[in-house]
């Protein structure tokens, strides 16, 4: 206890120390929400495994790509437009960072985002691959990405 009152000589008392600390951590407390929001929703989409592929889907029972991370956003409380690109464009890029569990994973061709899901941990997303499957893990098979996560 003595060097934290050494560290922060103003700062006598556990609530003292506590209101410093809270603080310096205020910083990081977006970043905390969204990555908790983040694996909220991932939560939601793995109660979605098994569920077809459905061009256009929205869910519950059937999805395409960007109807499975809109679903699973909205059940969270957070909102996220339609189609793939848009999404892109309203997620805040993740860069060195590493992503976390229900951080979108958006697939490139060129400059265009054609397909998304939801970053799982391990090199793996959870997505509605295409028409003929199901929503399932799957291993990230290109390096054309780019990680964005929902404010």
């Amino acid at each position: 206890m003595s060097a934290l009152k050494n560290a922060f000589p103003s700062v006598m008392t556990c609530a003292g120390l506590t209101a410093a600390l809270t603080l310096t951590l205020a910083g990081t407390a977006p970043e905390a929400e969204a990555a908790t929001r983040a694996a909220q929703a991932f939560a939601v989409a793995v109660t979605k495994q098994g569920a077809p592929y459905e061009w256009g889907g929205t869910g519950p029972n059937g999805f395409d790509c960007s109807g499975l991370t809109q679903y699973s956003y909205k059940q969270v409380g957070k909102h996220l437009p339609r189609t793939a690109a848009q999404q892109y464009n309203r997620t805040s890029r993740i860069g060195g960072r590493a992503p976390q569990r229900g951080d979108l994973v958006f697939f490139l061709a060129g400059r265009r985002v054609y397909h998304v899901g939801m970053y799982a941990g391990d090199g793996r997303i959870l997505h509605a691959p295409k028409p003929g499957t199901r929503v399932r893990l799957e291993k990230i098979w290109t390096g054309s990405v780019r990680y964005g996560r929902v404010r």
